[in-house]
């Protein structure tokens, strides 16, 4: 038996026979042709374009019919790249300078593309599994070959592979494929969206380890905690085939929980919203009881990097949403990515470390076109239903102070123009860096709202990226610096009245949904899946036991003492939720 852990994108638990995949694709010798044969090759190419592109839309098509509109959006986006001409041209120019057969020069070009991706630095991961996909899907139409077909299985699987782009992972069945796991990938890839929006269970990052699985090995998938077992004991076989069973009683528990408040014994309301990532999660939020929507991520719209998203596509986004949650609140967060995603800045230079770049609100004020285009359309969706505007990466006052101003005059524009617009939406901010909490005192005075993005708090407070396995275990939400900070907004918010959630994973785990409530948060926003269990948790505890907890977790000088105190308590509480 042997565990190798790696980054949980879909909860869950999968056992099943290994259906392994070649990690290394196709394999395209350097090779060359005749100069007379150049014009033939570049035809070739050509008609091995059409067709890619051809292929790619089709899939567009049929992803948004199965999984909606904004998904299929991912492979429009590729689509959009290979019918570039500026990546024709440079195939092209290969073939007939260098006499490259098309197939060794598409190769060259997209793997450079996919190079200049990979140490470009954060934001930039999703897009290096997007260039695999188009080169695969152009060889594909070059060669006439294909990866083993996993859209047609026929009993069921767990997909085991170095990496899945994102049109595979579209593709899986997933009343055939129990799970999948792969070496490669991170949480924000296109892949990971993907696999979220399947509800398959899956794990990625795990590092090398396909080379000790065979195809039928016996492979457990644990979405939940990020783990892949192969070849379990007998012992641990029929601990998870018990937890398989457990799970499927306790969904259905969860199901009566739907119209009841988030509670605690002792009376203590909690608001549960919900986090999306596409329009069309809205109906898994409503299906799981959300009182609205905490945090609606727009970073979908920009998929396409080769064109702005319209201000008429961002309103129907928004519209759409709104409408939907009938009333109920919905905070919309302005862009959060970095420069490498606008269409405007694909060819400009590359930051050397875009972590602390010019990205999310400070890429918004030096990109004010894109920003009020944003702004025009969240501020007209306002006239269906409460909606509120949420800023990201706030890291001083001057900048809270210059967005909200943007905002003022993108009012006074829709006011010129006779468009209606709700004038006193609340505008918040996320508290994501310790600047931020610092500070907190002074935002109170700016911020409507306050909402604690804890997963960027984390990683901004300890130095820690995130989805680099090699640091992963310093990435802590136990560590005592990051709960002093939370401690410490928490009180700023109370002392000056401003509503304050929490919408980072954090609060969707078991452990620290407890904590959470403890420290004095009131409203906790999570993803879709994620509601029925936290709102079971809350409705097991006293609120005066988890205040207690939070006591003595913040008397402890490190995350690993923490965690187990913090597993302990709150399996004395709610076992039937913590085994």
């Amino acid at each position: 038996m042997e565990i190798k852990r790696g980054i949980p994108v879909s909860p869950g638990v999968a056992i099943g026979p290994a259906m392994v995949l070649d990690a290394e694709g196709f394999r395209i010798p350097k090779r060359y042709v005749a100069p007379s044969a150049v014009p033939a090759e570049v035809r070739r190419l050509e008609h091995a374009l059409d067709r890619a592109r051809d292929e790619t839309l089709a899939s567009e098509r049929v992803i948004a019919d199965k999984l909606g509109k904004e998904t299929g959006a991912i492979f429009g986006a590729h689509a959009q790249i290979i019918k570039d001409p500026r990546l024709s041209r440079e195939i092209i120019a290969l073939i007939r300078e260098h006499h490259y057969t098309p197939e060794y020069a598409t190769s060259q070009v997209l793997r450079r593309y996919a190079e200049i991706f990979e140490h470009a630095g954060a934001g930039t991961a999703a897009r290096v599994s997007d260039i695999h996909d188009i080169e695969r899907r152009i060889l594909r139409s070059l060669l006439g070959e294909q990866r083993e077909d996993i859209s047609h299985l026929t009993s069921p699987v767990v997909v085991l592979a170095h990496d899945l782009t994102p049109s595979e992972t579209a593709d899986l069945d997933p009343h055939q494929v129990r799970g999948f796991a792969t070496e490669a990938g991170g949480r924000t890839s296109h892949t990971a969206i993907v696999a979220g929006a399947l509800e398959i269970p899956a794990v990625v990052g795990i590092g090398r380890f396909l080379t000790a699985v065979s195809g039928g090995d016996t492979v457990i998938i644990d979405g939940n905690r990020g783990e892949v077992i192969v070849n379990p004991d007998e012992t641990t076989l029929a601990q998870y085939r018990h937890t398989q069973e457990e799970f499927r009683h306790f969904e259905e528990s969860l199901v009566r929980l739907r119209d009841l408040p988030a509670e605690t014994v002792d009376g203590t309301r909690i608001t549960l919203l919900g986090n999306i990532e596409f329009p069309t999660e809205i109906d898994h939020c409503l299906e799981r009881g959300a009182e609205g929507i905490g945090l609606y991520r727009t970073e979908f719209l920009y998929l396409d990097t080769h064109r702005s998203p319209t201000e008429q596509e961002h309103y129907e986004a928004y519209s759409h949403v709104v409408r939907a949650m009938a009333g109920r609140p919905v905070v919309i967060r302005t862009l959060d990515l970095g420069a490498d995603k606008l269409a405007e800045d694909l060819d400009g230079e590359r930051e050397r470390n875009p972590f602390l770049g010019l990205r999310s609100i400070r890429l918004c004020l030096q990109h004010l076109d894109t920003f009020k285009t944003q702004l025009r359309a969240i501020l007209r969706a306002s006239t269906l239903g409460p909606v509120s505007i949420m800023f990201p990466l706030i890291s001083t006052v001057m900048e809270l102070r210059q967005a909200r101003m943007i905002v003022a005059d993108v009012m006074e524009d829709l006011d010129e123009e006779g468009i209606a617009f709700d004038r006193g939406l609340p505008i918040g901010m996320m508290i994501e860096v310790p600047s931020a909490v610092i500070m907190a005192d002074q935002f109170a005075r700016v911020a409507d709202f306050f909402s604690l993005g804890t997963n960027d708090l984390i990683q901004y407070t300890l130095a820690v990226d995130r989805n680099n396995p090699s640091v992963a275990n310093l990435f802590s939400a136990a560590d005592p610096a990051v709960l002093r900070l939370i401690r410490m907004a928490v009180r700023a918010a109370h002392r000056h009245g401003t509503p304050l959630s929490v919408c980072g994973e954090m609060s969707a785990e078991p452990i620290y949904t407890l904590l959470l409530v403890g420290l004095g948060i009131s409203s906790m926003s999570v993803a879709p899946h994620s509601i029925p269990e936290v709102k079971k948790i809350i409705r097991s505890i006293k609120a005066s036991d988890a205040a207690r907890i939070a006591r003595k977790i913040l008397a402890l000088d490190n995350a690993r003492d923490a965690v187990n105190l913090l597993r302990g308590e709150a399996h004395k509480i709610m076992p039937d939720v913590l085994t």
